[in-house]
């Protein structure tokens, strides 16, 4: 436990301002993908029902898609705000990978598929911001100034 409370406190040691924007911007990526899911759900279970590895049935897939999508609602609201954020991330981190090697990669490297280089960012960018924290422009440094705490 003391080496991750010390890459915590690195973190918000070296947190800049721009990474704030560049987490937001993470945040509100996360959100859009969460609504895009919800809103089409049958292209997605299409898409997955064709690349199915684990062999799982279509109810189990409709239940993955609305997990996946409620936890990219949230998360991405709690990283855009930045409220409890290395947690937010860290739930995202588990769907990203799984979308980049399981779902993403199928189709190959190519330059048309963009949707494997924007899982790949997303996931580099979850990874970085699971280390550096939310950063000064967030509701928990905000809270962190009104009750004079500093919680890891």
């Amino acid at each position: 436990m003391n080496v991750i409370r010390k890459i915590e406190h690195w973190g918000d040691v070296h947190h800049s301002k721009w990474l704030d924007y560049l987490r937001i911007i993470l945040g509100l990526i996360i959100f859009g993908k969460g609504v895009s899911f919800i809103s089409d759900t049958s292209v997605l279970q299409n898409m997955i029902t064709q690349n199915n590895v684990f062999g799982f049935s279509g109810v189990l897939i409709s239940v993955a898609i609305h997990v996946v999508a409620f936890a990219h609602l949230v998360g991405g609201i709690l990283i855009t705000l930045g409220l409890v954020t290395r947690f937010a991330v860290v739930i995202q981190i588990p769907i990203l990978l799984f979308a980049v090697f399981f779902i993403n990669l199928t189709p190959g490297f190519s330059t048309p598929n963009s949707e494997l280089w924007l899982s790949v960012l997303v996931l580099f960018l979850l990874i970085m911001f699971w280390v550096v924290g939310s950063g000064p422009l967030s509701v928990d440094e905000g809270l962190k100034r009104k009750t004079g705490k500093r919680y890891a």
